[in-house]
């Protein structure tokens, strides 16, 4: 394939559907992963719409050996992926500690840090077979300023940050560029859930935070182990 090919975890929806369809315009062929099968083919046509092509996975996070079925089957495909975008992330329970249950908060932490680690070690190889390999890693506002009642949510993806920042690390003296992208408070749906009251009129579309987090994709991009926030 003569495209850039880049998976994308979360794409239905939000910031993941938005950057699927900006990478399209700029070429790239997307692997979309998500739950829901339906919400995946309706983005699949409007990639379609765009004159694109993609690759639909539909899978839940929480599985614990699909993303090594997803590397295996990706191998026998494509032989490679180019980029990887780490989006997929649940909010889990807002409030005091002591409140949250034990299943929300293993929850949380199972989406948005261990998945991670699991999606790093499955295609971590079909990476290396690129020759501009890129991964950004899909953070938040509360890890460099910690709040209450975040607690579970921003622990996280402080976790995710520091696992992604080590495979920048290990991986600094070869073409792997991993980085860390913050788009900010957005008018996505998780948001709302966390901050009913707020007017979403007042907040970026993910359409606009993703003009910032598509060029981190790119084979151009040469930094590597930062951290880029939509608002700097």
């Amino acid at each position: 394939m003569d495209k850039r090919i880049t998976l994308i975890t979360g794409a239905s929806r939000g910031i993941g559907k938005a950057a699927a369809l900006e990478l399209v315009r700029r070429n790239h062929h997307i692997i979309a992963i998500a739950r829901s099968k339906l919400a995946l083919e309706k983005v699949d046509d409007e990639i379609k719409e765009l004159g694109g092509s993609a690759t639909l996975i539909p899978m839940d996070l929480k599985d614990k050996t699909a993303f090594e079925t997803v590397g295996q089957a990706l191998a026998t495909r494509f032989g490679r992926i180019d980029g990887l975008l780490a989006n997929a992330g649940i909010l889990g329970t807002l409030g005091p500690l002591q409140a949250v249950g034990p299943r929300s908060f293993e929850e949380t932490i199972e989406v948005n840090l261990t998945a991670n680690w699991r999606l790093i070690r499955a295609m971590a190889p079909l990476l290396q077979r690129s020759e501009a390999p890129r991964a950004v890693f899909i953070s938040s506002g509360v890890v460099p300023r910690p709040r209450a009642f975040w607690g579970p949510y921003q622990a996280s993806k402080a976790g995710m940050e520091h696992l992604a920042l080590a495979w920048a690390d290990e991986n600094e003296n070869m073409a792997l560029r991993v980085n860390i992208y913050d788009p900010g408070a957005t008018r996505t749906g998780m948001r709302a859930e966390a901050m009913p009251s707020e007017d979403p009129a007042t907040l970026p579309t993910p359409e606009e935070v993703v003009q910032k987090l598509a060029p981190l994709l790119e084979a151009s991009e040469t930094r590597t182990g930062v951290r880029v926030s939509f608002k700097d």
